[in-house]
């Protein structure tokens, strides 16, 4: 099953600005986008839900260091972006 990415205007604006730090990433995470939207289960995205504080989000890597965090909405094919950024970064 294919996916629907959203992409909101927080989310432009932190991936942006992530981007410009990181544009060495940038065929990294244009592959993980591609991923998402053919197979969120991938097993190179490394998918697993959060719990406390995020409880309710998902995330997966773009590599080892990076992850975006993004909320699921299987039931409409959706999936919505919610930040981007180091391990720390995200979870915090």
């Amino acid at each position: 099953m294919s996916y629907r990415i959203l992409f909101t205007e927080s989310y432009n604006k932190k991936a942006s600005k992530w981007l410009k730090k990181q544009a060495v990433l940038r065929d990294q995470y244009l592959k993980t986008l591609q991923l998402i939207e053919l197979d969120v289960n991938h097993p190179s995205l490394r998918l697993h839900k959060l719990s406390g504080r995020l409880s309710g989000l998902s995330s997966v890597s773009v590599n080892m260091s990076y992850r975006i965090t993004l909320e699921l909405m299987i039931q409409d094919g959706d999936i919505v972006l919610i930040n981007i950024g180091s391990h720390d970064e995200v979870y915090k």
